[in-house]
């Protein structure tokens, strides 16, 4: 069974709890972009703060509903929104 199909997007945002930074991205392929951002990829931001967590999924229709969250969401206010997410220790 499939966790999206290929007509959805998914806006995400990661944690990591160990160095408390954030992530967020959208991809149609939750599952593969995870394992990417925790297991595959050597160059970038996200190997460097590794083990991430999906802290927040949002499911959208289309790519652009999808890429305008995402960008909302890397705003001040998105940011607190974020914030608000991230459980307190």
């Amino acid at each position: 069974m499939a966790f999206c199909n290929m007509d959805e997007f998914v806006v995400y945002i990661l944690y990591s709890e160990k160095f408390r930074k954030t992530y967020i991205g959208f991809t149609s392929n939750l599952i593969e972009r995870f394992k990417s951002h925790n297991f595959l990829e050597t160059k970038g931001y996200t190997p460097q703060f590794r083990p991430w967590i999906v802290l927040h999924i949002e499911f959208y229709n289309s790519k652009s509903e999808a890429m305008k969250r995402e960008k909302y969401l890397k705003t001040g206010i998105g940011r607190e929104f974020i914030k608000n997410l991230i459980p307190k220790i």
